[in-house]
C-alpha cells in the first residue's frame, strides 16, 4: 500500500526541484557572461573566492538551522560543476 503522506511530500519535492532548475538556468546564464569577461583559462578557478563562498554558506546555513554539511557539499559540487562548464565553454580571445 502506498503511503499518501509520502506521495504528497514527494510532490512538494518535485515542485521544489523545478524551482531549483529555474534558478540553475539563471545561474548558468550569468556564468556565461562571466566566461566572456575572463581573458585566460587560468582565471576560471579563483580559490580565494571559493573559500569565501563556502565559509559564507556555512555561516548562513547555521543561521538558518540547516545542516552545513549538506549545503557545503552541495555548493562544492555546484562550484566544481560550473568550473568544468567554464572550461568546456571558454573561448580563447
Amino acid at each position: 500500500m502506498v503511503n499518501k503522506n509520502i506521495l504528497k511530500l514527494r510532490n512538494k519535492l518535485d515542485k521544489l526541484d523545478n524551482q531549483f532548475l529555474k534558478l540553475l538556468k539563471k545561474r548558468t546564464q550569468i556564468i556565461d557572461k562571466v566566461i566572456l569577461n575572463k581573458r585566460y583559462k587560468k582565471d576560471i578557478v579563483d580559490k580565494k573566492r571559493i573559500k569565501i563562498i563556502l565559509k559564507n554558506i556555512k555561516i548562513k546555513s547555521n543561521k538558518m538551522k540547516i545542516d552545513p554539511r549538506i549545503t557545503v557539499n552541495i555548493w562544492k559540487s555546484m562550484i566544481n560543476s560550473y568550473i568544468s562548464y567554464e572550461y568546456r565553454n571558454f573561448k580563447k580571445k
